[in-house]
């Protein structure tokens, strides 16, 4: 990593309750102008991808796979900051809540490192927000009260005022789920009523949201029962009853669900941002990744002569993407196309060329060989010059039909398919552990190279998870593999596949085992 030339800076940015998306713009802007990223395990880690490919990435604290103390974290940021380094220290929730600002702040003051902090949604509020319970309401709470149930010595504070606690109307304890008895106990002991409304929420604003509801005198042995583990805020008021009316988290067709997307990374945000939005917990595991075609001299001959073909045939957005990046790098344009007759396989892909400023010319109903006759005419397919540009692994059926029905066609391979290992680490973990709900997929592809990843019994695990498929053509793939088709869209486009999930799950019986 470079030194920059001035002066080094640190930024003290709150990540926010847990919701990746719940950061600040400003946070954002920093993030992506970074050197380095020290970030805590309270926050998304998911957020260090918005920073620099050559940004240093270092994760710290309790879970970390670098555990650094204070002291130790406080020297970190302050040695690159003094390489002229923009240091963005990653905390989770807000800074100035519980997050020891105070004390990394006073090390760059000493230190002479000059620095910014910036807020974040504290998990309190995010808590709050996410399980329905207002933390103040004109009817039931006009004062609240944030507290922690541990010091930095790690030991329960005995100075807590339990009797200015129990007479605030609602209190949130953070860190406070392995003293829970004693608190309850506390506040309880204070004065206030066993019968309390109280409300332990895990990972707010998460997929993996866990909430547990009770009373001040019944949630230290429900969330025992339930073996609840840290991370955890408190909510005891009469407000925390609230939350079983306005709980409009849990109320998403998709919450509780695990699923996966199984598409390209870069074509991947379209899906797994509509899941997410409807509650799914989303593991992006791409099975492929695309790359150049071994060789682009096919693809070179064709576009140095597309004029005397009557038809261009393309099957995918990916595609259609491929064929005119090369037709730009060989310095040529639309103009190339004039009289030619485009043919587009998917709305997606219909899309995809118009944006282009191209007309399409037909769109099968069918995607499949005889869907494509209909569409260009029989009569006009006899003797016709026909390129299809498509992947290199692509199905053998589509031009053998059009050759057979007197075609000359030229099939030229614009991308191949490759298999990927990104994300497989998260995806066996939850095959291991019966966390899997669905898996999607959206080309044949997907599905053959993400059945190729798969080890042993991992196989059958995942013949038991259904699968939601874009098409007929997946479909078909996804059956051969031995996998359950449950969602298919009538539409082939990412969006109906998506609603199509929606609709599947939100017309299933609560608490459908998972894999039936």
């Amino acid at each position: 990593m470079a030194r920059r030339r001035g002066r080094g800076r640190v930024y003290l940015v709150g990540a926010g309750p847990g919701d990746p998306s719940l950061i600040t713009v400003r946070g954002q802007t920093l993030l992506k102008e970074a050197d380095v990223v020290v970030c805590d395990v309270l926050a998304p880690a998911e957020l260090m991808d918005m920073a620099p490919a050559s940004a240093e990435r270092v994760l710290v604290g309790r879970g970390g796979r670098r555990r650094l103390d204070q002291g130790a974290i406080n020297r970190l940021m302050i040695a690159r900051a003094r390489r002229g380094l923009r240091v963005v220290r990653l905390k989770g929730g807000d800074p100035n809540v519980f997050g020891r600002v105070g004390e990394e702040a006073e090390s760059l003051v000493r230190a002479r490192i000059p620095f910014e902090i910036v807020p974040g949604v504290t998990a309190a509020l995010g808590a709050a927000a996410a399980t329905g319970i207002p933390l103040t309401h004109r009817s039931h709470a006009s004062s609240v009260a944030f507290a922690t149930a541990q010091t930095g010595s790690g030991k329960a504070p005995g100075g807590i005022d339990w009797g200015g606690l129990a007479r605030i109307d609602t209190v949130v304890l953070y860190m406070g789920v392995r003293r829970l008895e004693g608190v309850v106990r506390g506040l309880m002991e204070a004065g206030r009523s066993p019968a309390t409304p109280a409300a332990l929420v895990r990972w707010a604003t998460r997929p993996e949201q866990r909430l547990i509801r009770g009373t001040l005198g019944t949630i230290a042995a429900a969330a025992r029962r339930k073996g609840l583990d840290p991370p955890a805020i408190l909510i005891a008021g009469e407000v925390a009853g609230l939350g079983r009316r306005l709980d409009w988290f849990a109320r998403r067709p998709l919450a509780g669900r695990t699923i996966v997307v199984t598409r390209p990374r870069d074509q991947s945000a379209a899906l797994a941002d509509r899941l997410r939005d409807e509650g799914a917990r989303v593991i992006e595991a791409p099975s492929i990744v695309l790359r150049p075609p071994i060789s682009s001299g096919p693809l070179d001959r064709a576009l140095e002569r597309l004029g005397r073909y009557r038809f261009l045939v393309f099957t995918s957005v990916n595609g259609v993407t491929r064929f005119f990046e090369r037709l730009a790098g060989r310095g040529l344009d639309v103009r190339e196309l004039a009289g030619v007759s485009i043919v587009a396989i998917g709305p997606a892909t219909a899309a995809a060329i118009r944006s282009r400023g191209l007309r399409v010319a037909a769109i099968p109903e069918e995607f499949r060989a005889e869907g494509l006759l209909r569409v260009m005419g029989r009569r006009r397919v006899r003797g016709a010059r026909i390129l299809i540009a498509r992947a290199a692994q692509a199905r053998a059926i589509l031009p053998r039909v059009l050759r057979e029905r007197g075609a000359l066609v030229d099939v030229v391979p614009v991308y191949r398919a490759v298999l990927s290992r990104e994300g497989w680490a998260d995806v066996r973990r939850a095959l291991s552990d019966g966390g899997l709900d669905l898996l999607t997929f959206t080309s044949s592809a997907t599905v053959k190279y993400f059945m190729a990843k798969l080890r042993g019994r991992e196989a059958s695990k995942a013949r038991r998870i259904p699968a939601a498929v874009i098409g007929p053509i997946t479909a078909r793939a996804a059956r051969q593999s031995g996998l359950r088709v449950i969602a298919m869209p009538r539409n082939y486009t990412i969006d109906a596949l998506a609603e199509a999930i929606v609709r599947r799950f939100r017309n299933s019986p609560s608490g459908t085992p998972r894999g039936s």
